[in-house]
């Protein structure tokens, strides 16, 4: 699976750590880039895996696009992650173990990954993002996210994530039933905000805390 879907990995040793987080990254961005992230969560018993977007794009054209437009791409994306928890589950990680954090496209890709797979995670978080499709309204499943640990954080104004989308998917997730927290910034850019770090960092504390 890694010789076809490349991981780059950080933190702690995946023989040693005590939870896993995958982190999805951005368009047009390396796996690697993500690992900031990683330095400032400050879990030193957490390891982080980050695969790679084939040409550094997990789908072609904007989440707000016809589902179908971002075919097979997003497919074949939502299948790499899908590989990459097999994978983890093979090392002894399982989804409980787990935590999924994405930023921006990423973000998109983790949100929609757990819509579509419900089932209980360690934690996820979708920095900059919403599930993908031009209506989420409602998600056909048969699984639940069983009180995962859910947290949205966005601008009130990026450019390209619709505030209406931060807020229809957090009825989707809580629906499915996860446990969501929704945070709006006033005026903030497209980016990754400190309280964002706190929130996600606290998730992960808690994470790691669980017996």
């Amino acid at each position: 699976m890694r010789e076809s879907h490349p991981i780059a990995t950080t933190g702690a040793p995946l023989t040693e750590a005590k939870a896993v987080v995958i982190l999805l990254h951005g368009r047009g961005a390396a796996a690697g880039s993500m690992f900031g992230l990683a330095d400032v969560f400050e879990r030193p018993e957490i390891a982080y895996c980050a695969p790679q977007a084939p040409g550094g794009s997990w789908y072609p054209h904007s989440f707000l696009a016809p589902l179908e437009h971002n075919e097979p791409f997003l497919s074949n994306s939502l299948a790499i992650v899908a590989d990459t928890l097999t994978w983890l589950e093979r090392l002894g990680f399982n989804s409980k173990r787990t935590a999924l954090v994405g930023f921006s496209q990423g973000g998109c890709l983790a949100l929609e990954f757990v819509a579509r797979n419900p089932r209980r995670y360690g934690a996820v978080a979708g920095l900059s993002a919403g599930i993908i499709g031009p209506e989420t309204s409602s998600r056909d499943s048969s699984g639940s996210l069983a009180n995962t640990s859910i947290f949205l954080g966005c601008s009130d104004m990026d450019s390209h994530i619709p505030l209406r989308k931060v807020h229809e998917s957090t009825r989707v997730l809580s629906a499915l039933g996860g446990q969501v927290e929704e945070c709006i910034y006033p005026r903030m850019g497209h980016e990754i905000n400190d309280d964002e770090i706190d929130r996600v960092r606290s998730l992960l504390s808690a994470l790691v805390a669980e017996p």
